[in-house]
């Protein structure tokens, strides 16, 4: 069976959808894909969007700015934007089940000192994490729900048929 595809597009593909990549990649571990990509990529990723990660320990320093018609062709299960501007711009994909839109300032556009524009990037990445690890949280549980649930119903149709049989 394929993994379940998610993938969170904003305008740029250089900051927030990076973040929220790799805090769901790491929330929701092995049983997903997880991708981003932008409606009019930056071209690169935020160096202190990198550096916010690293706090955390997510190193996403690998990631590169995508296009969204790059995953066209693909299934996609679930599509979550984290910009407003994306949300507008966001296509159907094939195979999409889920849609949901969060939205999140764009520490991109924090101004100051370097680390004035560090506090804007770690308050978006804080916000991005919560949002993004209840969510996870939701997906984990709802599919350890769904493997309790076929063997229980397995059960009631089996329960069920040997009473059929007992009353023939």
């Amino acid at each position: 069976m394929n993994k379940p595809t998610i993938l969170i597009l904003c305008t740029g593909n250089s900051c927030r959808s990076h973040l929220a990549e790799g805090i769901l990649r790491r929330a929701l571990g092995e049983g997903y894909t997880v991708a981003s990509a932008g409606s009019k990529p930056a071209g690169y990723v935020h160096p202190l969007g990198i550096k916010a990660m690293a706090e955390i320990g997510i190193d996403i320093s690998g990631h590169h700015s995508k296009h969204l018609s790059e995953f066209l062709n693909q299934e996609i299960e679930t599509v979550i934007t984290v910009c407003g501007n994306a949300d507008q711009a966001c296509p159907m994909f094939p195979g999409q089940v889920n849609r949901h839109h969060w939205g999140f300032d764009d520490p991109a556009h924090a101004t100051g000192t370097e680390e004035e524009q560090m506090e804007v990037f770690r308050r978006v990445r804080d916000e991005i994490r919560e949002v993004f690890e209840s969510y996870a949280s939701g997906r984990k549980n709802q599919a350890a729900m769904a493997a309790k649930a076929a063997p229980l119903a397995a059960l009631a149709y089996s329960d069920g048929h040997a009473d059929e049989q007992k009353m023939k």
